[in-house]
């Protein structure tokens, strides 16, 4: 597994699975807590989907003297970093640095590419779907919501239909990874509806861009954006938004309406001077550029590989230990959600395992405490994640008093190795 995207070399040692760990190791007060002294000790894993682990290269990157952004300097470290963002995103076009959370980004978008009083659908199943509902109401945009229930995906002809009904609509607005609910949109699918018709497909891929195959131009998306705090491997604060070309036409025709997020200006100040419109998070993007080298020495194959293993022996894990999986189908590579037995809040699922120093995350808004997110994104590999199927179980066992089916970490192994051996196989 390539050290440049595995996590490999990280100062904390490997749970092995083999031999019966797993039985051995889960049962109610099998495995006494780590005191509050000896927590000290302990390495922190954190499982939750962004912010994510920050590797040596990256931190030690940003820890160099600070530069200038109107300066040569810093104009070379943009120039390549846009060449490698190009790369990631599958895109000929400009991908455009905002110092912003993704929601700056998602606002950046709704302005950028739709005039007050137009139409656009959003499809709508988890918190982050509601998001681009809000934030299209602030606009002063009409809003058609295409719901599905949390841990569904949207089908792609129930978007064909409505598309076909209402010829007024100009945007589709998704998530590629419904970060909320751990599903994955086939968007794919839904930009094969927009790319012959006057609907721009606007998709955000923050927690999927550098976790997921997100070829921008080849699948035919209007707008991909994603944050740096997630597969990037980068602290919060930064995001990234690119737009397909007749996307650009599409806001070289929109009247600015926010003075910050001024796309066309932003993507001037990007391809004609090296820099951003206003200043540049420095550090961020000298984090973002060793990163963006890490994923690209490693290649975006074998990160997806290492993602699709990740991602099946979480999956396999939470299985064999008896708990359901809240999204059966049409799930992410980057995160897993899984759904509580009845009557156990995830929240005091978390704070137990964070007793053995795992830091994963509840639910949010109605299933805030209904499931629990194990995310396996950015700079983690097995080691961590059998970590996090172990604090999952010992935690639940200890919280009901009670014995979950034994094997998981075994059946999560073997779901890893399996998917390693099919990438062996596609070579």
């Amino acid at each position: 597994h390539p050290s440049g995207i595995s996590g490999a070399g990280s100062p904390r040692p490997p749970l092995h699975a083999g031999n019966g760990i797993s039985q051995n190791l889960s049962f109610p007060g099998g495995l006494i807590a780590a005191s509050e002294a000896s927590m000290k000790l302990l390495s922190t894993r954190l499982l939750t989907p962004g912010p994510t682990p920050l590797p040596d290269r990256v931190r030690l990157a940003m820890a160099e003297p600070m530069l200038h952004h109107r300066k040569p300097d810093f104009m070379a470290i943009m120039e390549e970093t846009q060449a490698m963002l190009r790369r990631l995103f599958g895109t000929e076009q400009a991908v455009l640095p905002l110092s912003c959370s993704g929601t700056g980004a998602m606002t950046a978008a709704v302005h950028g590419l739709f005039e007050k009083g137009e139409k656009v659908l959003v499809a709508e199943a988890g918190k982050f779907g509601e998001r681009w509902a809000e934030i299209a109401v602030t606009r002063g945009l009409e809003v058609v919501t295409l719901s599905a229930p949390w841990g569904r995906a949207i089908a792609p002809e129930r978007v064909a239909v409505v598309l076909d009904a209402d010829p007024a609509i100009r945007g589709v607005l998704v998530q590629l990874s419904e970060t909320s609910t751990g599903v994955q949109h086939p968007v794919r699918e839904i930009a094969e509806l927009t790319r012959h018709r006057d609907v721009m497909l606007v998709a955000d891929g923050i927690s999927s861009v550098g976790i997921a195959p997100t070829p921008m131009d080849e699948w035919g998306l209007d707008c991909l954006i994603t944050g740096s705090q997630k597969g990037l491997m980068v602290p919060p604060g930064l995001s990234l938004l690119a737009l397909s070309a007749r996307a650009w036409e599409r806001a070289g025709g929109i009247a600015p309406s926010c003075f910050y997020f001024n796309l066309l200006q932003e993507k001037a100040a990007v391809l004609n001077r090296r820099q951003t419109l206003f200043t540049s998070p420095v550090s961020l993007i000298v984090g973002l550029r060793e990163a963006l080298r890490m994923l690209f020495e490693a290649g975006l194959p074998e990160l997806y590989a290492k993602q699709r293993g990740l991602a099946a022996m979480a999956r396999a894990g939470v299985s064999a230990m008896g708990l359901e999986l809240f999204a059966p189908d049409h799930y992410t590579l980057g995160l897993t959600s899984v759904k509580m037995p009845e009557g156990l809040a995830s929240s005091a699922v978390t704070k137990k395992a964070a007793e053995l120093g795992v830091i994963m995350s509840t639910g949010q808004a109605p299933m805030k405490d209904e499931i629990l997110r194990l995310a396996h994104m950015g700079w983690v590999d097995w080691a961590d994640i059998l970590a996090g199927l172990h604090a999952l179980q010992w935690a639940v066992e200890s919280l009901t008093g009670r014995n979950l089916p034994s094997g998981a970490l075994d059946a999560a192994m073997a779901a890893w190795h399996e998917s390693m051996k099919e990438r062996q196989e596609e070579e």
